[in-house]
């Protein structure tokens, strides 16, 4: 019984993990594009952010490798177990795929927004790391530690260059409300989402991989590695 929730646990929570993976490196590729248009010249920003994209597509292939070495494919999940996904909607009452991508290039303000949701996302995707290393469960499998071990060494690069943005131009502070509804999303997946889906014997697993017939989806991943600042 033990051994089947162990492998029930860590089968949800990769295939959590690889739907954010892969909605984080797709995304990211908006914000190249909005930043792009708005500071052509800021090349730092730009590979930072290039970096930052090409890690996340580095952890959705590790993902996609774990479950391939198990001869399976993960479990079906939409927009509803996206951390960014949630943030987006709240913050901007909009999904991520109707996001107007002109709107938030025109708008100082929204542009800011933006920095903010993936600023905060990201650092809690490190929290989260540090606690799933402790758990019992990931630490029976060398994997999975293995490759949560690249993600929390990668993380802190990954709000960098957001909250140096912010910085930069003398941008206020993360608000309480702003933290209050990360900590409310995490909540959520946790405390809600995450037992229906453990519970919920219907959920059917990918048929394909979310990245078929992308193009070029490592045009980023040969590059050298910035170093930390």
């Amino acid at each position: 019984m033990l051994t089947w929730f162990r492998n029930r646990y860590l089968d949800l929570l990769g295939s959590i993990y690889i739907y954010n993976e892969h909605r984080g490196y797709t995304a990211i590729d908006r914000v190249l594009e909005a930043v792009r248009v708005r500071s052509p010249d800021d090349t730092a920003l730009i590979a930072a952010i290039e970096q930052h994209r090409a890690d996340e597509r580095k952890h959705y292939v590790m993902f996609k490798r774990w479950f391939e070495l198990q001869g399976k494919r993960p479990m079906h999940l939409d927009r509803h177990f996206g951390h960014i996904d949630r943030f987006i909607e709240i913050m901007f009452r909009r999904t991520i795929d109707r996001l107007d991508t002109q709107e938030v290039i025109d708008n100082d303000h929204l542009f800011e927004r933006l920095c903010r949701v993936i600023s905060l996302t990201e650092q809690r995707g490190y929290k989260q790391v540090e606690v799933l290393l402790a758990h019992r469960f990931v630490k029976s499998d060398p994997a999975l530690i293995k490759i949560f071990e690249i993600i929390k060494k990668d993380e802190p690069s990954h709000w960098a260059p957001y909250e140096g943005w912010l910085r930069d131009h003398a941008k206020r502070e993360h608000k309480w409300w702003e933290r209050a509804v990360d900590t409310f999303i995490h909540s959520e997946l946790l405390a809600l989402k995450l037992p229906l889906l453990f519970l919920n014997p219907f959920v059917k697993r990918r048929t394909d991989w979310a990245d078929d017939g992308e193009v070029d989806p490592d045009r980023y991943s040969n590059r050298p590695r910035i170093a930390a600042a």
